[in-house]
């Protein structure tokens, strides 16, 4: 984003949920963060901070990030990570588009913008191939690690950090309240608990531990030949 930004002009205005409490302590944890944020190019920093966002479900998070978007106004792109860094459900993008009813690109690890038609080119890295989609803007996009290698902030973008704007968004800011419904929706996460049976099959040649192994697999009823 900062790198579109500086090629053809516009700003860039970060967005961040803080997830995991406790939420005092988390933010003022986070101010290293925020001004790296600022540092490496957004021209503004969105913190979005609610004790009602520990534990939630991520639908709860991801309606704060699209009422804080709707809030700060509209955008001509739209840029998430590949995933969260709380519980890693990779679907911020997919739900923020759906949210503001634009296109979805998602997994995109190059990025091209065309200013005739202000529309994008994107390849999508889809474990076994790549494919090349094209959209007109606004659109709503999730990067991989391989759009870009970061670049270390000079001494001078640091100290201009400090005279960009952080503003801490609540969810009453947002128009939430304690009662609100979606608050109160929680996800079944659990650990599932796996127990093994540690038989060690030996024998002398492996055509032997072969065929104890198919016996085995015939007792619990794996194989049924």
């Amino acid at each position: 984003a900062v790198r579109l930004k500086e090629k053809y002009g516009g700003k860039v205005v970060a967005f961040s949920a803080l997830t995991w409490g406790p939420i005092d302590k988390k933010l003022k944890d986070s101010e290293i963060v925020q001004r790296e944020i600022l540092a490496r190019g957004a021209d503004e920093l969105y913190v979005i901070v609610s004790n009602s966002l520990v534990n939630s479900s991520p639908l709860y998070t991801y309606q704060l990030l699209y009422e804080a978007i709707k809030k700060i106004g509209t955008f001509d792109l739209y840029v998430t990570g590949e995933s969260s860094m709380d519980v890693g459900s990779s679907q911020i993008a997919s739900r923020i588009a759906s949210l503001l009813g634009l296109p979805v690109i998602t997994y995109v690890r190059a990025l091209e913008y065309d200013p005739k038609d202000n529309s994008i080119k994107a390849v999508r890295d889809l474990e076994d191939a790549y494919v090349t989609v094209e959209a007109k803007l606004p659109v709503v996009i999730s990067v991989t690690g391989e759009i870009n290698q970061a670049r270390i902030p000079t001494l001078l973008q640091i100290r201009r950090a400090f005279s960009k704007p952080v503003k801490i968004l609540t969810d009453k800011d947002l128009g939430f309240s304690s009662s609100t419904e979606i608050l109160h929706k929680r996800d079944d996460l659990r650990i599932i608990k796996i127990s093994r049976k540690n038989v060690i099959l030996d024998g002398k040649t492996l055509d032997e531990i072969a065929d104890k192994l198919i016996s085995k697999l015939r007792e619990e009823g794996v194989l049924k030949v």
